[in-house]
């Protein structure tokens, strides 16, 4: 009897992480469609001339110990602290020690500090902000006491079920360090004021971060600091270390794809789904197009994973939309993201960052990454310094549209104005990297994204995964979690998807529960 086949569109996270979960616990034989070249959506590695860039930065941190221990199964853990343990279902073990990053091997993690600040006014502050000595000291005393009173006001009269993005952050931190360290920075991501964007985005991104919380972990970082590289009492944002594939996070993906391969998993890229059949409430067959000889192919399914954008889902499916579904799709917005590369000469550039938020709006760049600090492998020369000036914008923006040397010398000169380096003579080369729908929004016609779901949800065989899949802002762990429970649901027979889709949108990750 031939076996029951999964298509699976698109080749990230959740993707690779279906097919991976459907060889690993069942008998169905998963079919991957991706349209690049690569594996692993945007937490690819892009190699430029042996650099390698980090697209939006992928730290492997996780309170899920199911995908710990999924990637650990993946790339094995070293690192050169021999204090660093790590947790699995309350069993702490120790993480492999080598003498150093290079003894440990190629196919690795390596465990990494974690160092994240913001750039306000000229002057580097913590992230998440911490009213420590130091901070006061740079903020002033009075501006100090302003943010206090501020704060006081969100406690004593609290906005009740916070609706929007400004509202959110007002209830949690006080409107005046709203103004100072977040509100700059969110509206360069998104494009628009944060009064217009829904406060669900904070909801899931933030979580449970608070001034309380923040407080009370610089407080524990006094008094004694733990080792566990789970910090699974530690909020995502405060996190110390993080776990890094010694190559990049594609490194990951691609020795994923290796083993979905080596399974008797089908792997295809530069190939698109243009087209989804359907039979009642299944879709039974997904049309191909590969799309280097322009011919399409009909392949049948016994269920079907997608992690494609809902609106060209909706689109593709070849039964009657109904109105209210149709407008709601083609409402859904996302925001796109460039990175430009730049390689420094061995200047005076001796941050130890991962990633810095530039909290100044005469400069159009949102986040600058430090390549050396995630992994010195991802650096070619070590006397050299690589580094990711991060561009939030949308298709139709102006910048999107300039060449890649117009973008690249934009770079060049916010480095300057924010004075990371004194001259564009210290920039040894560049390249420009372009990555369309990299962020779900939460506006334009997301308020009624529950028509759409519902909709999807009456096709038994269909099961939406992952970030542009659900239209829902996840983390790669969620994204990865999304996918193992889709698999789970189709092996016991599950129906019902909203374990699928309660995953990260509670204070826990859905599986802990």
């Amino acid at each position: 009897m031939e076996p029951k086949k999964a298509i699976i569109i698109g080749g990230g996270p959740a993707g690779l992480t279906a097919a991976y979960e459907f060889l690993k616990t069942t008998d169905i034989v998963p079919i991957v469609i991706e349209m690049s070249d690569y594996w692993g959506g945007i937490s690819r590695t892009v190699d430029y001339k042996g650099n390698k860039i980090d697209i939006g930065g992928h730290r492997f941190f996780s309170k899920s110990d199911v995908v710990m221990q999924w990637w650990n199964d993946i790339l094995p853990i070293y690192s050169e602290n021999q204090d660093i343990k790590l947790t699995y279902r309350n069993a702490t073990t120790n993480v492999k020690v080598a003498a150093n990053a290079e003894s440990a091997g190629d196919k690795v993690m390596l465990v990494r500090k974690r160092k994240s600040r913001i750039f306000f006014n000229h002057k580097f502050f913590d992230y998440p902000i911490s009213l420590t000595p130091k901070t006061v000291g740079k903020i002033g005393y009075f501006n100090t006491f302003l943010i206090g009173l501020s704060y006081l006001k969100s406690v004593v009269f609290p906005i009740k079920d916070p609706k929007t993005l400004d509202e959110f952050f007002i209830s949690r931190f006080g409107k005046r360090l709203y103004e100072m360290f977040f509100k700059d920075y969110t509206e360069k991501v998104w494009g628009i004021p944060c009064s217009q964007i829904s406060a669900e985005w904070g909801a899931q991104r933030i979580k449970g971060l608070s001034i309380r919380k923040t407080i009370a972990h610089y407080l524990r970082g006094i008094f004694g600091k733990g080792n566990d590289v789970n910090q699974k009492n530690t909020e995502t944002s405060l996190i110390e270390y993080f776990l890094y594939p010694k190559f990049g996070p594609g490194q990951l993906w691609e020795e994923v794809a290796d083993r979905v391969a080596q399974k008797g998993g089908e792997l295809r890229q530069h190939a698109k789904v243009v087209g989804l059949k359907t039979d009642g409430n299944s879709i039974k067959s997904v049309v191909v197009q590969d799309l280097k000889s322009g011919q399409t192919e009909e392949i049948s399914a016994n269920y079907v994973i997608s992690t494609m954008p809902v609106k060209e889902l909706i689109a593709n499916l070849d039964t009657q939309i109904p109105a209210n579904v149709s407008e709601v799709a083609n409402g859904l917005l996302y925001r796109d993201f460039i990175t430009v590369g730049l390689l420094l000469k061995n200047i005076n550039f001796e941050l130890e960052d991962n990633w810095i938020y530039i909290q100044e709006p005469y400069v159009k760049v949102g986040r600058l990454q430090v390549f050396n600090n995630w992994s010195p492998f991802l650096v070619k020369d070590k006397n050299t310094t690589w580094v990711g000036l991060e561009y939030f914008c949308n298709e139709d923006d102006a910048i999107w549209n300039e060449s890649e040397s117009e973008i690249a010398e934009l770079a060049v000169r916010e480095m300057i104005e924010l004075g990371f380096i004194s001259k564009s003579e210290d920039v040894l080369d560049s390249t420009v990297i372009k990555m369309p729908k990299t962020y779900p929004a939460y506006f334009g016609s997301y308020d009624r994204f529950d028509e759409v779901k519902s909709f999807v949800n009456r096709f038994d065989n269909l099961f939406l995964v992952g970030r542009n899949g659900m239209h829902k802002y996840n983390n790669q762990d969620h994204s990865m979690l999304t996918a193992i429970q889709a698999v789970q649901n189709i092996k016991n027979g599950v129906s019902d998807k909203e374990n699928i889709w309660a995953i990260n949108t509670e204070q826990e990750y859905h599986e802990e529960k």
